[in-house]
């Protein structure tokens, strides 16, 4: 007999790798891989690129469609539109380039991801915290040879999003995508007169303070490391916001 448990795992599984698949395609298409106009590639092109099943590809494909980013001509392709829609919520990366405007974002962060790492951690699976190990890995390596580590980084915290369960975390975190972190707009450490290395150095000690809570499952931890982490982002940058209008 079944054990009527294990019935709704497979679509959750589906489910999380469809929305993988919708933040990969998302990207390339806000970061202008993939233009207005332009054809996706074929189901099959997808499936081998990405290594997932066709279900995965067509519900990827249907929640694309759903946020108004492709169309499906039936018997043509599918095809990418403008993006975002207009009607929905909207935080143009562009008009993310001055020290105001992250810190700005940084608030919206600490308000959205402090619960994030908090649900992170109660409903994570193991493959979810191998993902967010492999990001911080990542992570680690690029920071160690100067790499750039800005996709890292967001990925770091897109697979917290991802391990909430809740979808709307992982859209919201999609549709924000590297302009949330602060060296893609500017370079933190020289701003705030610091060490570039012991900067970098101090934030990795801040996502692994996020990681261990959530490995262990504590979500008072994780929430309490996620708000130090981005806390002191949003105050470095404030000192030396206030200190650049002061000598300007």
């Amino acid at each position: 007999m079944e054990n009527p448990n294990d019935v709704p795992r497979l679509p959750r599984k589906r489910r999380s790798l469809a929305q993988e698949l919708v933040t990969v395609l998302s990207e390339q298409i806000r970061d202008g891989l993939l233009k207005r106009g332009d054809k996706l590639p074929t189901e099959s092109a997808i499936m081998q690129a990405h290594g997932v099943s066709r279900t995965v590809v067509r519900e990827a494909i249907s929640r694309l469609q759903a946020a108004g980013q492709v169309e499906t001509r039936h018997g043509i392709g599918t095809f990418v539109l403008d993006t975002p829609s207009p009607s929905g919520f909207r935080i143009d990366p562009a008009t993310v380039v001055t020290l105001r405007d992250v810190l700005a974002i940084l608030e919206l962060r600490i308000s959205l991801e402090v619960e994030s790492a908090g649900l992170a951690a109660q409903r994570r699976n193991d493959e979810q915290l191998a993902a967010m190990r492999a990001a911080l890995d990542a992570l680690n390596e690029n920071t160690a040879r100067d790499g750039d580590a800005v996709a890292s980084d967001f990925q770091f915290h897109l697979q917290i999003a991802l391990s909430t369960g809740n979808r709307y975390f992982t859209d919201i975190m999609t549709h924000l995508g590297t302009s949330i972190i602060p060296r893609t707009r500017l370079n933190s450490a020289s701003l705030a007169h610091d060490d570039q290395r012991q900067y970098m150095n101090r934030l990795s000690r801040e996502h692994e303070e996020i990681y261990t809570a959530i490995a262990r499952q504590d979500s008072d931890a994780a929430r309490a490391a996620m708000r130090l982490h981005l806390t002191n982002s949003r105050e470095r940058l404030r000192h030396a916001h206030e200190e650049a209008e002061a000598h300007g």
